[in-house]
């Protein structure tokens, strides 16, 4: 483990999370990249590869940026990496919003890893059909076992992945990927469903600035309406989700 210091970081929370404060969004972003180099490690050194789902938004693309630094970006072997995403807007993968361009040009694009092995997902056209594709590849290649890590965000609304408050896809049960529409943006989305990501090995939710502060107060300790808060029904018992936050987010959680 490249990292063994930073487990003192992580408090429980509850049975089925785990939470880490960070004075700044910046040291939060070191303790992230960290915290995917000893899962990464774990998981070469346990079964050859390290298999990642990423999500979209400007917080995953300063954790891209930072495992592209030398000395974080050495301590993997990136050859052996299998790269997801969790969601997808229904734009083509140049357009400015998608998120795999958005990761690919942050520093996911820098590290060495196969262009073959960085799979995103074809949400531009067809959703339900290329969700099903995107299910069969995922199972392929990890060859029915689970993700070693998932890496989520919040929106200001709850949501996580591309799972909204009172869509379809909250409920999906036997789907690991699902086409998502979303009424109050008048599109598609492809994401992944909540038995995927809980499947997960490692997940971790990130959360950071004033903004997020009273959303994070109610998903990890509010009225538990998880279809009108989404992120609620992160992490179980078994595969706990971890939560990353700045002192700004978590600033409600500590409120005397």
């Amino acid at each position: 483990m490249a990292f063994p210091e930073i487990d003192s970081s992580i408090k429980a929370f509850d049975k089925r999370r785990d939470i880490a404060v960070f004075k700044t969004a910046d040291d939060a972003i070191v303790f992230t990249a960290k915290y995917i180099v000893n899962v990464g490690q774990a998981a070469q050194s346990a079964h050859s590869r390290f298999s990642i789902a990423l999500s979209g938004g400007n917080t995953p693309k300063a954790v891209f940026m930072k495992l592209a630094e030398p000395s974080l970006q050495d301590q993997l072997v990136w050859d052996k990496a299998l790269v997801f995403f969790s969601d997808e807007r229904s734009v083509p993968p140049d357009h400015k919003d998608s998120n795999f361009k958005s990761a690919m040009d942050s520093g996911l694009g820098k590290l060495p890893i196969p262009r073959d092995q960085i799979f995103r997902m074809e949400a531009e056209e067809l959703p339900d059909i290329k969700a099903e594709a995107y299910e069969r590849l995922i199972e392929d290649k990890l060859s029915g076992n689970a993700l070693d890590l998932t890496m989520l965000g919040m929106g200001p609304d709850g949501h996580t992945a591309s799972l909204f408050p009172k869509t379809h896809a909250l409920h999906s049960q036997d789907r690991k990927v699902v086409a998502n529409y979303v009424p109050k943006l008048d599109t598609w989305r492809m994401t992944f469903t909540f038995p995927m990501i809980n499947a997960s090995r490692h997940i971790i939710v990130l959360a950071f600035g004033k903004d997020k502060a009273h959303m994070v107060k109610e998903v990890l300790t509010g009225a538990q309406d998880p279809d009108a808060l989404p992120a609620i029904r992160v992490g179980t018992e078994t595969h706990k989700a971890l939560w990353i936050l700045d002192e700004a987010a978590a600033e409600e959680l500590t409120a005397k």
